[in-house]
């Protein structure tokens, strides 16, 4: 008969302990340690090893081929993976709960028309899989749905349906029989995630698991879990917005700087193939306080609108918030306004929000950020046809920024008249190719008198 034990574990590494500990000795975290009843293997009955097939060889011995990767029909989901699901990957798709990750990859699997696909469900019923694949409107015959919560149930429906790509909603409800411990512990995630890796690389079916996230933001379960999967995938988003934001924490295939947007309508999810039309405010009047700043997210130009609002501090303390920036940024920003330029911003609050519920982190946008607050400061309105890309140094200089060339073909795409870079960038630039006026400036102070006259 199998010996039960009782170990800790840590929540966030998966560090096994023999008996409570309040810091964890591998990532230093408190209050992170849970128990957990493992029943060990009989030594009669453990698995034997064997003669390995594998044999050490050279580089240069080694072969490969190009592999063809599986197209999902959906263009910012292809984007985001570099291209479409690599044969034989392991992804993982975290988010809060009720973002979307479900009908996200319900919408994907049922657009896949060429392919079969086996869809595995821990949280709901057959039918309520079937009430939102009504409601997205696709149908295949091709997809198949069951639900289960027991790996070695779901290998059994696998052998029986042979898909082409699995999908498993979601990882923290599924258990396997080989160890004894609750659906969701740090064990049975480790276990159910080896388990999934293994059947991917033995078979070339991709495995697209579904995870939660803490209170905290961060996948839930085992830090060692993000290791073994190829790809993390993080779908994210303001629930006062109807946008969505699919972006790669970690891509064994591609690259972790590409993003891709949604829009959540009733019936499923929308691509935005053009996110700078929905993330540039709609005005009918030309107000203060508001800037066009041109940002790269991966290799994707896309324009969003920096609004600012200063006012005089009412309470005496003045006020410094940003939502959607980095608030020590603004600070430095403010800082350098003041030393620099003159404008007494210390006793004033400041305001600063970025349009559309994006969180921007592009250093190219500081110059915009200047701007908008110099706007509301001074009251005086910066023509929605005006738009920035330079960053901004603490002497007041204003620093070139990467691929400037898509920012200013973006921009003349979508019809700005001017765009203000530095002139450091300037000089890489064939002026001719643009209808807009290209205005660069060498320090902050050029930029201001240039624009508010």
């Amino acid at each position: 008969m199998a010996k039960a034990k009782t170990y800790y574990f840590c929540q966030e590494c998966g560090y096994q302990s023999s008996s409570w500990i309040g810091r964890c000795p591998e990532c230093g975290k408190f209050g992170t340690f849970v128990e957990e009843v493992v029943t060990a293997t009989p030594a009669g009955k453990a698995k034997s090893k064997g003669k390995s097939d594998s044999a050490p060889k050279r580089i240069q011995e080694v072969t490969y081929s190009e592999t063809k990767r599986i197209a999902t029909h959906c263009g910012e989901f292809d984007r985001v993976l570099g291209g479409g699901i690599v044969p034989g990957s392991l992804l993982l798709l975290g988010g809060e709960p009720g973002i979307g990750k479900s009908t996200l990859l319900l919408q994907t699997a049922l657009a896949i028309h060429d392919r079969r696909l086996l869809y595995v469900s821990g949280e709901e019923s057959e039918q309520q899989i079937k009430m939102r694949a009504d409601r997205i409107g696709i149908s295949t015959e091709e997809c198949f749905v069951v639900s289960e919560t027991v790996t070695q149930r779901i290998f059994e429906h696998v052998e029986a349906v042979q898909p082409d790509l699995l999908i498993v909603d979601s990882i923290q409800t599924i258990s396997t029989e080989e160890v004894d411990s609750p659906a969701g512990s740090v064990s049975q995630i480790r276990q159910c995630t080896g388990e999934f890796q293994h059947y991917a690389k033995s078979t070339g079916v991709p495995v697209l698991l579904i995870g939660h996230i803490t209170k905290d933001g961060t996948l839930a379960g085992p830090k060692v879990m993000e290791h073994i999967v190829d790809a993390v995938l993080q779908f994210e988003g303001d629930r006062n917005y109807g946008y969505r934001i699919l972006r790669a924490l970690k891509n064994r295939f591609g690259s972790t700087a590409e993003i891709g947007i949604f829009e959540m309508q009733g019936s499923g999810l929308r691509e935005v193939p053009n996110p700078s039309e929905f993330l540039l405010g709609q005005r009918d009047e030309t107000l203060s306080g508001a800037a066009v700043a041109a940002t790269l997210e991966g290799a994707r130009p896309m324009f969003i609108e920096v609004q600012s609002l200063v006012s005089s501090a009412v309470y005496g303390t003045p006020q410094r918030n940003a939502n959607g920036f980095d608030m020590r940024r603004l600070s430095m920003l403010l800082a350098v306004l003041e030393k620099r330029c003159g404008f007494k911003l210390g006793a004033k609050d400041v305001f600063l929000n970025i349009a559309g519920g994006l969180r921007v982190s592009d250093p190219a946008i500081d110059l915009a950020v200047a701007c908008a607050v110099l706007s509301s400061n001074v009251d005086i309105p910066v023509s929605p046809r005006v738009c920035f890309a330079a960053e901004l140094g603490l002497s007041g200089e204003v620093r070139p920024v990467s691929r400037v060339e898509q920012r200013v073909a973006e921009a003349n795409r979508l019809g700005f008249e001017r765009i203000f870079i530095s002139k450091y960038n300037a000089r890489e630039l064939d002026r001719g190719r643009y209808s807009l006026d290209i205005v660069p400036v060498s320090v902050i102070e050029e930029a201001f008198r240039t624009l508010f006259a």
